[in-house]
């Protein structure tokens, strides 16, 4: 049976608003029976055919087709024109796949308004289904309906069908299609209108943003020993951004926007921001480094923070929630974010960089579609102000690796060397992990392309002019990796050359008070390592001058074996100012903060407190700075040991110094003959009869003096022509050992006064 023949109707508006907003075309019931007919394919020559719903009013005139404004603008029809209209079964005409799945509108105000509303989605979704159901809906067409008094005009922007009529097709994948039929069952989601003021927030589908790649897998990232902490970036960042807008809306929350990576140079925070904004479903990031924002003219600096959130602006005001994420990443953002009023530099281009970011990140115009991921080493640089939430809320320290992180790094840069038979077998990875405390993800990036370059440089003939051979047999070898950890020193760790300078003649043994304070030592030592409730021990090894407390801290340090050692010594801030040494002090601490194990040997305090004797005076700057180091314990799951030096213990009594330390240790000079005999044999300097004639001139001479001395004196010794006369000479008959010896008791004798006195 063929199609009946098109009528012609020609076109004037709708009768009345109420029947416009009913989104179908109005005939007279002579003209076409909308109880038997419900749509109509109206057909124009230039731009094709277009379904509508139909509807009867008595007050249309035969012949004619009411038809609303946002109608004619779809179909391309003026007042007063004919066009050809013909009945439309949409099951007859595009099979039983036609029932809308999932319908997206964008929507509008139907006049201007000044103010934005906010309405709930799922409420408009439920009106517009009750006013809509049963219609035909096109891609691309216009409609209009009422909402609590308000009209809002839209757009279909896509749709999905399927079929409801097979229970057998139920699970089938909805497909995208041009035209569908509303029902019950539809689901409508909601997109604002980029012209409008209008929001609408969540809507009657749940819709779940791909906020990451389809592909994602962590272990694609190349980031070792940060699980955790990429975990929990995931959670404050991103996981608001999976769920939908409406449970949001419901929450009553917003989106995180913005984090900041601190810790140590090297330990990855560049790599994260990097790969997060690599596995994001986002706008490519914009990566800038904090002194590229700065300009020598005026406003110009500004002008370029205002240019990186320009573009997410733009895209918010057209979509508003929809719209994309944009990523802003500033690595050393403590150049230009630092403390407001802090620098006097009279342009106040630093403060007002600061005040256009934050206006940025929490003014008044507010953005829910940006991300801005700050990096930095120093932390307490920056403003405070950017720090609060709303802003940079999300703080997150990427510290050293531990030693299952190391071993993750590890295997990550000797990956290629391992799938391409260029490791070899004699390689222990663990092991690796094991020798690399205090190593950063750089360093270990460093350390093995040192080991890479022994491997190499094993194959180069240097002597024939850089000749390469063997290649086919080059190996990175366990040899390699040994050599490379000796070349390779971690930032954060062992001052060796600093600290075994102090012990550069070794230890002897010269009595049994030595082995006692290096018992001592090593016992709080191990309390330190094996407490749960003592993370932090200071010590004070206290003596005369030269009795070799430095060196005795020096070797208690290095047996520890702790990843994080270093020296804080006079001679090492030669010059400083006052500040600068409590600068530097401070700084020496907070390093050793980021270690899991830490040892600081403080030398020769009153040398660094600047104390003398005449007047006397001391920089209280640095003994409060010292004072506050000694008594603040570690971050949790630190633990430090702190090894102070003095020979003037009462001065740092006066300085109401000594009860900052939890436990002292006398040093004790060298002061009997056998202890002299034991060091000559130490050194090798006499004979054995010569040891023994020496000791039987200086019985009944006692001798108190500090093992630095003797030892200087005995190599002065070795030099003369008569070493044993030479040693008689200056440890039993010169006047300048007596008056030694008499200087050394008076002054033990008055620091004991002295004690007894402030007692």
């Amino acid at each position: 049976m063929s199609a009946p023949p098109p009528s012609t109707f020609r076109v004037q508006n709708s009768p009345s608003n109420a029947l416009a907003l009913t989104n179908a075309l109005i005939f007279h019931p002579r003209d076409l029976d909308a109880t038997k007919v419900n749509h109509v394919l109206v057909k124009t020559k230039e731009n094709g055919d277009f379904v509508l719903a139909a509807r009867n009013d008595q007050t249309m005139q035969q012949g004619y087709l009411g038809a609303a404004k946002w109608h004619r603008q779809w179909v391309y029809l003026s007042i007063g024109e004919d066009v050809q209209v013909l009945p439309f079964d949409i099951i007859k005409q595009d099979g039983k796949n036609s029932f809308i799945n999932t319908i997206t509108l964008q929507l509008r105000y139907n006049a201007e308004r000044g103010q934005t509303d906010e309405f709930d989605g799922e409420k408009v979704a439920e009106i517009f289904k009750k006013a809509m159901s049963q219609q035909i809906f096109t891609v691309g067409q216009q409609f209009a309906f009422d909402f609590v008094g308000s009209i809002l005009l839209g757009q279909v922007a896509d749709l999905t069908t399927l079929d409801i009529s097979d229970p057998g097709a139920a699970n089938a994948p909805p497909t995208a299609a041009r035209r569908g039929l509303l029902f019950a069952q539809s689901q409508i989601d909601f997109r604002k209108d980029p012209t409008s003021c209008l929001k609408i927030k969540g809507g009657a589908r749940t819709v779940t943003n791909a906020v990451l790649q389809p592909n994602f897998k962590f272990e694609d990232m190349g980031i070792g020993g940060l699980g955790n902490q990429f975990s929990a970036i995931f959670r404050r960042a991103f996981a608001s951004r999976i769920c939908p807008p409406a449970l949001l809306s419901k929450l009553g929350i917003q989106h995180v926007k913005g984090l900041i990576l601190y810790g140590p140079p090297g330990t990855g925070k560049t790599l994260i921001a990097r790969q997060i904004a690599k596995f994001l479903n986002a706008n490519p990031p914009k990566i800038v480094n904090g002194p590229e924002i700065l300009n020598k003219y005026v406003g110009a600096s500004e002008e370029n923070i205002r240019n990186l959130f320009a573009d997410a602006e733009k895209e918010y005001r057209e979509k508003g929630d929809e719209s994309s994420l944009h990523i802003i990443v500033f690595d050393e953002l403590d150049a230009i974010c630092k403390q407001r009023g802090g620098k006097n530099d009279g342009t106040g281009v630093g403060d007002s960089v600061v005040n256009q970011l934050l206006s940025k990140l929490d003014g008044v115009e507010q953005l829910n579609n940006i991300l801005v991921i700050g990096m930095t080493n120093r932390l307490d640089m920056i403003d405070e102000a950017l720090l609060r939430p709303g802003r940079l809320e999300v703080h997150m320290e990427i510290s050293l690796p531990d030693e299952k992180g190391r071993l993750e790094i590890i295997k990550i840069h000797t990956h290629q060397m391992s799938k391409h038979n260029l490791l070899h077998q004699d390689v222990q990875l663990p092991v690796l992990a094991s020798k690399t405390k205090n190593f950063s993800g750089a360093e270990i990036a460093g350390l093995v392309k040192s080991a890479s370059s022994f491997a190499m440089n094993k194959r180069i003939k240097v002597e024939t002019g850089a000749q390469v051979t063997d290649l086919d047999n080059l190996k990175v070898s366990q040899e390699d990796f040994e050599r490379a950890l000796d070349e390779i020193k971690p930032a954060f760790g062992v001052s060796e050359a600093e600290v075994k300078g102090c012990v550069s003649n070794g230890i002897i043994n010269f009595s049994p008070d030595v082995q006692r304070v290096l018992d001592e030592g090593a016992q709080l030592v191990k309390q330190v390592q094996t407490s749960e409730f003592t993370p932090l021990i200071s010590i004070l090894l206290h003596g005369g001058s030269g009795t070799g407390k430095t060196a005795m801290a020096a070797t208690i340090a290095l047996e520890s074996r702790f990843p994080f050692v270093k020296l804080i010594s006079p001679e090492t801030m030669i010059g400083f100012s006052e500040q600068a040494k409590v600068t530097a002090i401070a700084k020496i601490f907070n390093d050793a903060y980021k270690s899991e194990l830490s040892c600081v040997v403080v030398d020769g305090i009153e040398r660094l407190l600047d104390w003398v004797p005449i007047g006397p005076r001391f920089s209280n700057a640095v003994l409060q700075t010292l004072i506050v180091c000694l008594r603040r314990n570690p971050p949790p799951g630190k633990k430090l040991i702190i090894l102070g030096t003095t020979h003037s213990r009462s001065v740092l009594r006066e300085m109401d110094m000594l009860d900052s330390f939890n436990a002292e240790i006398q040093v004790n000079s060298l002061n009997d003959p056998q202890g002299l005999s034991i060091v000559l044999q130490e050194i090798k300097l006499l004979e054995d009869h010569e040891r023994a004639q020496l000791l039987q001139n200086l019985r009944g001479s006692p001798i108190r003096m500090g093992i630095k001395k003797v030892l200087m004196l005995c190599e002065r010794a070795r030099l003369d022509l008569n070493p044993l006369g030479k040693l008689v000479e200056s440890f039993a008959g010169s006047s300048e050992a007596s008056s030694g010896g008499v200087t050394d008791r008076l002054q033990g004798l008055m620091n004991e006064m002295q004690d007894i006195r402030m007692t």
